[in-house]
Parts: C-alpha cells; structure tokens; sequence
C-alpha cells in the first residue's frame, strides 16, 4: 500500500480544505505562506508545496500524484520517497525563484514535487502506458499512450512555455512552468540516487 503518497494526498486535501475557510482574507494567506521570489524564505518553500490555488488545481495534482506516485514510493520505500518528494519540492522551488527572483506573485501548489515524481517515473517505467483523453475535432477518445512518449510531450511543453515566460515580470498568469521543469530533472536525478536496491543486486554479506 502507498501510504506515503496517500498521506501526501490527504493532507493536501486538508490543507486546501482549511485554505477555503478564509474565504474572501485568502489572499493575504497565501502570500503569507506561499512562495513569494521576491522575499524568499525556507519555510514558504515547504508550506507552499501544500498550498493550492483552487478545486482544479487540487484535483490535478492530486490525479497525478495517484497515478504515478505508488509506484515510484514502491521503487523507493517510503522513507526514501518522503525524503525524495521533498526535495524535488524544494530543487522546484529554487528553479522558480532562479528564473524570476524579483516576482511578487506567490508560488503555491504540488506540482513542482509531482513533476519530480513523474520524472523518476519516466526512468523507472519507460514501458508503462498512461490512460489518456485525447481531442480529436469535436470528440474527445480514450488512448493509451507509452508512458516515456506522454512524459517527454509534457516535459517539453513545460520548456517552451517556461522559455516563453523568461523576462516576464511575475511570470506566466500564475503557472510556475520553470518549477516543473526543476522538479521533473530532480527526479530524474534523485530517483536513481535514491532507488531501493532488489534483493537480487544486493551483494551477500558472506562475500565481504
């Protein structure tokens, strides 16, 4: 059972939920907790990572998070994917920060973790397919695509988009797409680095 990614969801969920009862004092909440740039501070860099900008936003994450994270946590052991979550937080963080250090706009959301999930995913599932809707005209078909070919399409949109921000004041109307390509090659790094070894390639003590 993936309890950690489990407990990653549901304490988003109730993070989110609390975000709600301020209701119309939401925005000095999160600028107060989310990760503003322009006054950066260690501690918003973990809050943030819980903070979410609404119902869609949530439920993305959220999506994203399930569909890839049980089996990543299992590759890695739950302490181990704790530990490798956060920091693809925080190499997110940093990369959103790096490309625009003067913006004001506070950095709220997973996405920046998962995509490091995702990341470590592309790595240790290549062959695995992802169920996805795809447009075609005015119908929208379910496919299967390999998960390395959906992986690399997003990873490379999320390029583009970030190049498409660079100079921008605050960004891209509120997507942290510098955050997701951080998170996404921290992934890729920390998931090897930290990837529990099988038994079978674990040398016998007796040999030492």
């Amino acid at each position: 059972m993936p309890v950690v990614t489990y407990a990653l969801i549901a304490l988003n969920v109730v993070v989110f939920v609390h975000e709600l009862s301020y209701g119309p004092r939401i925005e000095p909440f999160l600028l107060t907790w989310g990760l503003v740039p322009k006054r950066f501070s260690w501690a918003t860099v973990l809050t943030s990572m819980f903070l979410h900008g609404g119902w869609m936003h949530l439920i993305l994450n959220m999506l994203s998070l399930h569909i890839f994270g049980d089996n990543v946590e299992d590759r890695l052991g739950r302490g181990r994917y704790l530990v490798f979550y956060l920091l693809c937080g925080i190499a997110a963080a940093a990369g959103q920060t790096l490309s625009n250090p003067h913006s004001a706009v506070p950095m709220v959301g997973a996405s920046g973790a998962i995509a490091g999930v995702c990341g470590a995913y592309l790595l240790f599932f290549p062959r695995s397919r992802v169920v996805t809707l795809v447009p075609v005209f005015i119908f929208i078909q379910v496919v299967e695509i390999p998960a390395v070919v959906f992986l690399l399409l997003w990873f490379g949109l999320q390029v583009l988009s970030g190049l498409a921000t660079l100079g921008a004041r605050d960004g891209a109307g509120g997507v942290a797409f510098w955050a997701h390509v951080a998170g996404f090659v921290a992934g890729m790094v920390l998931g090897p680095v930290l990837r529990r070894r099988p038994a079978w390639e674990v040398e016998p003590a007796w040999r030492h």
